[in-house]
């Protein structure tokens, strides 16, 4: 495990590393967030996390499973990679692959949070010690248990959503998801896409 005090973004680290490296930071200085957004962070204030592992297509739900599980105080999920304690977002995944191997950023805000978000009040070093298990389990499950555990801790299965695409708008109701990892609203499976929830 690599600890850093101050980084760009712990995914730039891991980048170039062999599977099974973990890189942590106190801070970043340019975090990322899935569709371009800025994850942002205080010193010290959140578990800024990435690990290095073989590619999985389900990779984004099973750290998702992983972190909710780690964090426990009923810490929720929002499809496709948010964390949500009490309905507001606590943490955040995000997954960048190549073909040989797959840098999964986990973003946990711990003692101070953004203006809306939520924070877990915890301690880094224990949340850690049991996130790290906890991935190493749901990264290498049966893709049957991993989405069985997914649909347990979802916060947007049975819910009215809204999902904005490059193209189109789709609003409907989510169903569920398949085993690509899809969210299947009103039927009609969709990958990716910003997803809102319309019935809070």
């Amino acid at each position: 495990m690599v600890r850093l005090t101050s980084v760009t973004s712990t995914q730039d680290v891991a980048r170039d590393m062999p599977i099974g490296s973990v890189v942590v930071a106190d801070h970043q200085t340019a975090g990322r967030g899935r569709s371009s957004h800025h994850w942002e962070d205080q010193p010290g204030a959140a578990l800024l996390v990435s690990f290095v592992l073989p590619p999985n297509p389900l990779l984004s739900l099973a750290a998702g499973v992983a972190a909710a599980e780690a964090c426990g105080r009923g810490v929720r999920l929002k499809w496709p990679n948010d964390l949500l304690l009490g309905e507001r977002k606590v943490g955040g995944i995000l997954v960048e692959a190549s073909p040989v191997r797959a840098i999964c950023g986990i973003g946990i805000n711990l003692t101070s949070a953004p203006e809306g978000a939520a924070k877990l009040d915890e301690s880094r070093d224990e949340l850690l010690e049991r996130l790290l298990p906890a991935i190493e389990r749901w990264s290498s499950a049966p893709v049957a248990s991993l989405l069985a555990r997914w649909r347990e801790l979802s916060d947007t299965i049975g819910k009215k959503v809204r999902v904005e695409l490059p193209d189109r708008i789709i609003e409907g109701t989510a169903n569920d998801i398949d085993d690509t990892g899809a969210l299947v609203i009103d039927g009609e499976p969709v990958s990716a896409g910003s997803l809102s929830v319309l019935d809070r």
